[in-house]
């Protein structure tokens, strides 16, 4: 279910190109929100990307929008999935909802249920590319 409040999204080329092959398997759950984030997402080579963007295999810390709880979340890919160890899908709602955002902006999605979620970014724990890892 895609909208149109979310945020402008910066992508890693590698990233880009790995979501959407992982797209093309039929039956991807939330694949239309994803690939609408990755078709409108400005490219940038995985050398270039600041160290407050969220790319893929990021861990991030997040507030949520309603309770203000934090939690700390890293983004995988959907064979890493481990949501009580805070692994969470690039193909899940609050997975799409981070994929390219910031430090300080805030990720919104909607749930399968079909109630709306947001999420805070306040911190980029780790990023792969700025820790020198190009093609993980």
């Amino acid at each position: 279910m895609a909208t149109s409040t979310h945020p402008a999204r910066v992508l890693t080329e590698l990233d880009h190109i790995r979501i959407t092959n992982l797209l093309k398997h039929p039956g991807m759950a939330f694949a239309a929100e994803l690939e609408s984030v990755i078709d409108n997402a400005e490219l940038v080579s995985s050398y270039q990307v600041p160290p407050q963007l969220v790319t893929m295999n990021s861990q991030v810390r997040i507030a949520d929008g309603e309770t203000h709880d934090e939690r700390t979340l890293t983004l995988c890919y959907p064979p890493d999935t481990d949501p009580d160890k805070g692994f969470v899908s690039v193909l899940s709602p609050i997975g799409t909802g981070l994929l390219g955002l910031v430090e300080g902006q805030t990720a919104q999605w909607v749930t399968p249920g079909g109630s709306k979620g947001t999420a805070k970014i306040l911190k980029v724990i780790f990023q792969p590319e700025h820790s020198g890892e190009y093609l993980r």
